[in-house]
């Protein structure tokens, strides 16, 4: 399995290294609330000594309803980016939904990602593949819902194609099952491994009950908030070289995605878990 790392910064994933986390906000609400997200993110995994790097969208271009808070879009959000990035001394991950955002999302982004919904674009993926190549950055992956994880053999080959050192993190977020719900394949993080790239858990996202808010009568995606430790410590038990989470201040009043985000509080105690099961499970070799 690949080992990858960001020059720009002190992250660093796969074989070998700590456990690996991607955290902040579901989407970008405001300056205030990423740089107070970020910042105490950023001092628990000193504090643990886990490479950090901040998340947020500026766009969510796939609410359930027209009328769904998306964020401040590209114009306004990169700059939030950049000013995170700069004042927090971080890498910077986020999603691209559009062709025409990868050039200028790269230009701030440290990780790009590719939605779940929109993995198997292919204009997409080589677009990002590119640009990811001209900016030395690194790729994540969503895999989609609706996919096996060896399926994903075929995202990384079309990135492979593109990019001469394919730089890909493949995160695992759940499988659409029956109605409004997701379930998340243990066996499926040793699989997508076996392409030869470090594997994410998507703890949040993998607890959304999807058009199932009974607070917007399914206009929104519900969740299952108190799932997310459960999923997280289960995924790096099984191997998982990377965590993403997503916090607020105030989770019932997030902007997006409420019901499945944590409160900030809980940040410590759960990296402090999962820091320990990764460690014991990197202790001995287990088999594949």
């Amino acid at each position: 399995m690949a080992k990858l790392s960001l020059t720009v910064a002190d992250w660093s994933i796969g074989e070998g290294e700590p456990l690996a986390v991607i955290a902040g906000l579901n989407v970008l609400e405001d300056a205030g609330l990423a740089l107070e997200i970020g910042q105490e993110l950023k001092d628990i995994c000193r504090d643990l000594g886990l490479p950090y790097a901040f998340k947020a969208s500026f766009d969510k271009a796939n609410r359930s309803s027209i009328a769904s808070y998306r964020g401040p879009g590209l114009d306004a959000g990169l700059p939030v980016l950049r000013q995170v990035k700069a004042g927090l001394g971080v890498a910077v991950c986020t999603d691209i939904h559009d062709v025409a955002q990868a050039a200028p999302v790269a230009d701030v982004a440290d990780i790009l990602q590719i939605p779940a919904f929109l993995c198997r674009q292919t204009d997409l993926v080589v677009a990002i593949a590119r640009a990811a190549e001209a900016s030395g950055g690194l790729i994540q992956v969503k895999k989609a819902q609706f996919l096996a994880p060896w399926d994903t053999a075929n995202i990384v080959s079309k990135i492979g194609e593109v990019m001469d050192d394919a730089r890909i993190i493949l995160c695992e977020r759940g499988t659409s099952f029956g109605y409004n719900n997701l379930v998340v394949d243990m066996l499926g993080i040793r699989n997508m491994q076996k392409l030869g790239c470090p594997v994410t858990i998507d703890a949040t996202h993998a607890v959304q009950l999807p058009g199932a808010d009974p607070r917007t009568a399914g206009a929104s995606t519900g969740g299952r908030r108190e799932g997310v430790a459960t999923i997280a410590q289960a995924a790096i038990a099984s191997g998982a070289d990377g965590v993403f989470l997503e916090f607020h201040t105030d989770p019932d009043k997030a902007l997006c995605d409420g019901p499945s985000c944590l409160p900030l509080s809980a940040a410590r105690p759960l990296l402090t878990r999962l820091k320990a099961i990764h460690a014991l499970v990197g202790q001995g070799d287990i088999p594949s």
